[in-house]
C-alpha cells in the first residue's frame, strides 16, 4: 500500500533539451508544473532535418540519454512541429513535447475564474488541433459508414477534428460575451473619470506582491512562474484623498505562445486601455534587461506600447543583501533604466517615491494659481479635470493650489494665471 502511494506521488522525470545555453527558464517552468528535471542536454549546433529537426547522431544521443536517466518524457526548449513530435514519440516510446505545451499545461493548472478557464481551453484546443493525429496509432479506422452506403464514413481523426473546431467556435462565442461585459464595466469606469494603472511585467517579477503591498489585497503569491493568471483590480489610495484603480495582469515570458496571446486578449486589453502602465522588473534577476525587452515586445503585440509607462525596479532588497556587488549592480540598473523607481514589495522600501510619482503622472503636478474672480468658469474646469488641494476666494481673486494633468487643455488655459 505504501509502495502504491509512493508511486502515485512520484514526480514525472523530464529530460530537457536546450539550444546553445542552459535552459534555466524551462527548468523553472518544469518546477512550476510539478515535474522533476532528470537531466539536461545543450545542443550547440543544430542541423535541421525533415524527420526530427536535428541530425540522426544527436537523435540517437538524446534517446540514449533519456534511457540512461530514466526520463518519463523529453521536453524541447523550442517549438516542435506536429510531424516531428510524432516521429520523436515513435522513436523514444515516451511523451515528447515543447516549451509551448509546458506553458499551456501550467496555465491549465492555474486558471481559476470562468474567463481564465475558457481562455486556456481555447489556447489548448487551438494548439492541439494540428497535433491530433499524434494521439492515435492507425488512423485507418472508419466510423459511420457501411457497405453500399453513400460514403465510407469519417475516420476517428476527422470526427475529433470536427468536434474540436466546433468547441473552439463555442468558446469564442462565450469569450466574446465576456469581452462585452468587460467593455461595459470599463465604460462605467470611464464615465466616473477614474484613472487606472495596470501592473505588467515578466512572470515572477513580483506584480501580485506589489498589488498586495500597495492596496492590502490578498492575491495569491508564490515564488514560481505564472503564480496568478486571473486579473485582479483594487482601489489604490493616493494623496489628497484621490484614488486610482490598479490591476494585476498575467505575467509575460519569452516565446509566449501566440495561442495564449490571442486567448488572453480580453485580459491583456486591461493593459492597453489603462491610463498608466507600471512595468515591474525583477532587479535581482541577471536577465532583467532581456526580460524587460520581452515585455515591451508583448506590449507592442497587444497594442499597449503607446500607453504612458513607469518602470518599477522590484526586489531591490535582494540586491542589498549582496553587499560586495550591490553598488555596482545598482549603478548598472540606473544606467539601463534611467528614471525608474527602485522599490521592494517585501519591505515597502521606495513606496513613498512610487506613490508620489504615480500621483504626479496620473493627477498632474502641483500648480499655484491666482484666477480672477470673474473667471469662475476656470475654477470649475480645474475642479472637473484636476484636483483642487486648496481654494481661497480673496479680494484679488481666487487662490488655488491644484494638481492638473500635464499637457492637458485645462493646464494650457490656466498657464497665464500661474503664480511663479
Amino acid at each position: 500500500m505504501v509502495e502504491l502511494q509512493e508511486e502515485a506521488e512520484k514526480k514525472v522525470r523530464a529530460l530537457l533539451i536546450g539550444s546553445k545555453t542552459e535552459p534555466k527558464e524551462l527548468k523553472g517552468l518544469i518546477d512550476t508544473l510539478g515535474m522533476e528535471t532528470s537531466s539536461t542536454m545543450i545542443l550547440t549546433r543544430i542541423e535541421p532535418t525533415p524527420a526530427y529537426g536535428i541530425g540522426k547522431g544527436k537523435v540517437t544521443e538524446i534517446l540514449d540519454k533519456a534511457k540512461e536517466v530514466f526520463a518519463d518524457c523529453i521536453i524541447f526548449d523550442w517549438d516542435i512541429a506536429p510531424t516531428k513530435q510524432r516521429n520523436w514519440e515513435k522513436a523514444s516510446g515516451i511523451p515528447v513535447f515543447d516549451r509551448n505545451e509546458v506553458i499551456l499545461r501550467i496555465f491549465a493548472q492555474r486558471a481559476q475564474t470562468k474567463e481564465a478557464v475558457l481562455q486556456v481551453e481555447l489556447a489548448r484546443l487551438t494548439y492541439s488541433l494540428p497535433r491530433l493525429s499524434h494521439m492515435y496509432g492507425d488512423m485507418a479506422r472508419q466510423r459511420g459508414g457501411s457497405y453500399g452506403a453513400k460514403g465510407s464514413g469519417e475516420t476517428q481523426l476527422e470526427l475529433d477534428r470536427r468536434q474540436v473546431e466546433e468547441k473552439i467556435i463555442q468558446i469564442k462565442k462565450e469569450l466574446s460575451q465576456v469581452q462585452t461585459n468587460r467593455d461595459t464595466q470599463r465604460k462605467q469606469r470611464e464615465r466616473t473619470e477614474t484613472a487606472s494603472c495596470a501592473l505588467v511585467g515578466y512572470t515572477n517579477a513580483g506584480k501580485s506582491s506589489l498589488l498586495n503591498a500597495l492596496t492590502g489585497a490578498d492575491v495569491f503569491v508564490e515564488d514560481k512562474l505564472f503564480a496568478t493568471l486571473d486579473p485582479t483590480t483594487r482601489k489604490l489610495s493616493l494623496a489628497e484623498g484621490s484614488s486610482v484603480l490598479i490591476t494585476d495582469t498575467v505575467g509575460f515570458i519569452s516565446n509566449l505562445p501566440h495561442t495564449l496571446i490571442n486567448a488572453f486578449k480580453s485580459t491583456l486589453d486591461e493593459a492597453a486601455k489603462a491610463t498608466l502602465l507600471l512595468i515591474v522588473v525583477d532587479a535581482s534577476d541577471e536577465n532583467c534587461m532581456a526580460q524587460y525587452e520581452q515585455v515591451l515586445h508583448v506590449l507592442k503585440e497587444i497594442g499597449a506600447d503607446s500607453v504612458p509607462s513607469l518602470i518599477v525596479l522590484n526586489k531591490t532588497d535582494r540586491l542589498l543583501e549582496q553587499t560586495e556587488e550591490a553598488e555596482l549592480k545598482i549603478a548598472q540598473l540606473d544606467a539601463a533604466f534611467p528614471g525608474a523607481i527602485k522599490i521592494s514589495a517585501k519591505t515597502k522600501a521606495g513606496f513613498e517615491e512610487l506613490l508620489q510619482t504615480i500621483t504626479e503622472r496620473l493627477l498632474g503636478s502641483e500648480h499655484v494659481l491666482l484666477v480672477p474672480a470673474e473667471r469662475s468658469d476656470l475654477v470649475e474646469l480645474t475642479r472637473k479635470n484636476g484636483t483642487i488641494l486648496e481654494e481661497e476666494w480673496l479680494d484679488d481673486g481666487v487662490h488655488l493650489t491644484a494638481r492638473i494633468p500635464d499637457g492637458s487643455r485645462t493646464l494650457a488655459l490656466l498657464a497665464s494665471y500661474e503664480v511663479v
